[in-house]
């Protein structure tokens, strides 16, 4: 009846991060720790679990004499998004008649 939920996903920056991602297909890190409210450790800690699962590509470039990180939602973080939603409604449909609950 449950669906399992990505781990990676339950944690509320990496989700909110992949969820900007998702609908703005990339950003730079500057808009990502500005929306995120998240410190410049934190945030580069949770990209880089998204970019080790695959959820997201990271490309450093430079712009006139300044770095720029764009980080860019993969397929496959897409799909991970997409799932992780399609499996949290199916907890939505608990019912008297359920003989356990997903721990």
């Amino acid at each position: 009846m449950f669906q399992k939920l990505d781990p990676l996903l339950l944690s509320q920056p990496r989700l909110s991060i992949i969820c900007f991602l998702k609908k703005n297909q990339e950003a730079d890190f500057k808009t990502l720790k500005d929306k995120s409210g998240l410190s410049v450790g934190n945030l580069s800690i949770q990209l880089n679990k998204l970019k080790k699962e695959g959820f997201i590509d990271i490309v450093k470039q430079f712009k006139g004499n300044y770095p720029l990180t764009i980080c860019k939602i993969t397929e496959k973080g897409s799909n991970a998004v997409a799932d992780f939603f399609t499996a949290i409604k199916t907890y939505d449909q608990i019912d008297d008649d359920v003989q356990t609950l997903p721990l």
